[in-house]
């Protein structure tokens, strides 16, 4: 099958400029339940339709390229349509059978592994953190080396969000050591510093330090954590 590997999506322009979009999204969240929805739109409709035009329309991609467009449709168009609903249920509904549908006729793949993601975002941005924390376990076995490690960032964020901080720790560690174009090291070295932000600020302010000269959004949110983290109260 003609796959996307991790050379193509490191050499190849409109990945890297997915790389980008995946920087701004994570640099701006704070919590995948609050921001889960708004980080997911773009990312995975964009790297969805590229996964989908450059390789050969087979059965799976099919139906994730039908799961992602459901994912993108108006929840109140005046007319109902395959990718038109008229209110969020019978959207909701819809996504869950055709993404459901999916996993069960794929399980084991890239496709089923980005769908479970899709709906461990939806349970997430839902307050439903037992059901995010399943499908996002999942989705990190089933997801590969790219959709995989936005399902571990995303379930370690879970974590934090349920008080599992050493699970989130253990995480956010994995993608520091492998990361991939869209979790990039930097990404989730901050991730880690926010998370030792409150409690081990002098950890965090050392991950913090190499990031101080990027020019970059990350650079900028990692100086004003540093600021945040080198006061007289975090340093207690």
């Amino acid at each position: 099958m003609d796959r996307i590997t991790r050379h193509d999506l490191k050499t190849d322009p409109f990945a890297q400029q997915v790389g980008h979009i995946v920087e701004e999204v994570e640099a701006h969240r704070s919590q995948v339940i609050r921001y889960g929805a708004a980080a997911v739109v773009a990312l995975v409709l964009i790297g969805g339709i590229y996964w989908f035009v450059h390789s050969r329309r087979e059965s799976r991609q099919l139906e994730l390229a039908k799961v992602m467009r459901i994912w993108g449709a108006p929840s109140a168009a005046p007319v109902a349509g395959e990718f038109a609903f008229t209110d969020p249920a019978s959207k909701d509904k819809a996504l869950t059978k055709a993404a459901s549908e999916l996993i069960a006729n794929h399980s084991g793949s890239d496709e089923a592994g980005a769908a479970e993601y899709l709906l461990g975002v939806r349970a997430a941005d839902q307050g439903k953190l037992d059901v995010a924390e399943r499908n996002f376990k999942q989705a990190v076995a089933d997801g590969g080396g790219e959709y995989g490690t936005l399902a571990k960032s995303a379930l370690a964020e879970v974590y934090v969000s349920e008080g599992k901080t050493a699970d989130a720790e253990k995480l956010l560690k994995e993608l520091v050591e492998s990361p991939s174009v869209l979790v990039s090291k930097n990404q989730a070295t901050m991730s880690l510093a926010k998370l030792y932000a409150k409690t081990r600020p002098a950890e965090a302010r050392k991950l913090l330090q190499p990031l101080l000269t990027e020019k970059t959004s990350v650079g900028r949110l990692a100086a004003a954590l540093y600021a945040e983290t080198n006061t007289p109260a975090a340093g207690k």
